[in-house]
């Protein structure tokens, strides 16, 4: 779900992952219709960015509990 947030709009996929100030940042460089690409395009990657260290908190936990 957030993937297709990311592409179609991007800066609600930032405040989604709890970082309001790039949304914002986003929304402007997505007013513009030539900024919509590389805003759905650095959104994607901060929302792969947020998983991978959702992960590794994850993994970090699980190590630490043993």
């Amino acid at each position: 779900m957030r993937l297709l947030l990311a592409i179609f709009l991007p800066f609600i996929a930032f405040f989604t992952i709890g970082r309001p100030i790039a949304g914002v940042i986003c929304l402007v460089l997505q007013l513009t219709l030539i900024g919509w690409l590389p805003a759905a395009i650095w959104a994607v990657y901060a929302l792969s960015q947020y998983k991978t260290d959702k992960k590794i908190e994850q993994a970090l936990a699980t190590v630490s509990n043993r």
